[in-house]
């Protein structure tokens, strides 16, 4: 039985064309969330190595019902059609908005999601009573709204990938530290601590990434941050992403960790909160940072704008 994809319109109707005549190519984009945002093409083997991988390990068969609330342009929801597509199960393309689920539907195998659209379910914990599975991808998820979903009764994950894996190679059950390896997938550290990706049924083989990690096995890690984004303050390298998680349960404003030259110790933390509804002010927030973290580990400085720089899909774009 064919797959019924239904809600497909421009690039998803288009993806679907391209696959069932046999495209050995498929178009997408990165999301820019560590560079420039530029147009790639995704290899047929990779996107059927990735759907494969996902379907064999969330049991999705020609029996299940996938429904995604995410756009066809990225590929999050490009990769929602390719696992219908070869599993021969349905598929609800939802409009994406932040209250997914706008109909009501049989039992649901699995729903991709991104932050944004996790709080309607925290407001509404009902509506996922027919959902197996829930991954969480597209950015990071914040301290406090992690310690809600938690909670849910539904298998949910946060994911590990990139537009250059077709998604994601790793996942990690919600409230746990440890990411694991999709089927078919392994992993290595380079002499800086990076993450090296082996995976044998995709084109690139190896990839080596940006990412620092603790390796805990060959098919588990725990995630540090961005190699790019380690700060080396007086001979301690401090990532900051590590940082970020404990603030954001006192922080509520939008902020993140950076760098700045010092002449004594060669780089010096500084915070930069984006201004929102809450009344912080630099004491305040340093008070908070010397609550919360070891002196080594403290910002020297705090800076408060109006309005933090994002990529085209929303992310914070760290300044340097």
């Amino acid at each position: 039985m064919a797959a019924m994809i239904r809600g497909l319109e421009g690039v998803g109707e288009e993806l679907v064309r391209l696959w069932r005549a046999g495209a050995d190519r498929f178009p997408a984009h990165t999301s820019g969330s560590t560079g420039t945002p530029k147009d790639v093409l995704l290899p047929r083997r990779d996107v059927t190595a990735s759907a494969r991988a996902t379907n064999e390990r969330f049991g999705i068969t020609s029996q299940s019902l996938l429904v995604s609330p995410l756009s066809a342009d990225y590929i999050a929801g490009k990769m929602m059609i390719v696992r219908a597509l070869l599993a021969d199960c349905d598929l609800v393309m939802e409009l994406p908005s932040n209250q997914p689920l706008h109909d009501i539907y049989g039992e649901i195998q699995l729903l991709p999601i991104v932050p944004s659209q996790a709080q309607h379910f925290i407001d509404h914990p009902e509506k996922l009573s027919r959902v197996r599975n829930v991954i969480i991808g597209g950015s990071a998820i914040p301290t406090d709204m992690e310690r809600e979903i938690s909670d849910w009764s539904t298998d949910v994950y946060a994911t590990y990938g990139m537009t250059e894996t077709c998604s994601h190679v790793a996942l990690r059950r919600i409230g746990e530290e440890i990411y694991e390896a999709m089927p078919g997938i392994t992993f290595s550290t380079d002499h800086e601590g990076r993450l090296t990706i082996h995976a044998p049924a995709y084109s690139f083989g190896t990839l080596t990434t940006n990412d620092v990690v603790e390796l805990v096995s060959p098919t588990s890690f725990r995630y540090l941050g961005r190699a790019d984004n380690v700060i080396n303050s007086g001979g301690v390298k401090i990532h900051p992403e590590q940082l970020e998680r404990i603030l954001s349960e006192s922080i509520s404003e939008t902020f993140y960790l950076t760098s700045e030259p010092h002449p004594l110790w060669g780089e010096a933390l500084v915070l930069v909160v984006e201004r929102g509804r809450g009344i912080f002010t630099t004491d305040a927030l340093q008070a908070i940072c010397e609550e919360l973290l070891p002196p080594k580990l403290r910002p020297k400085r705090v800076v408060i704008e109006d309005r933090l720089p994002r990529t085209s899909s929303g992310k914070i774009i760290r300044r340097r």
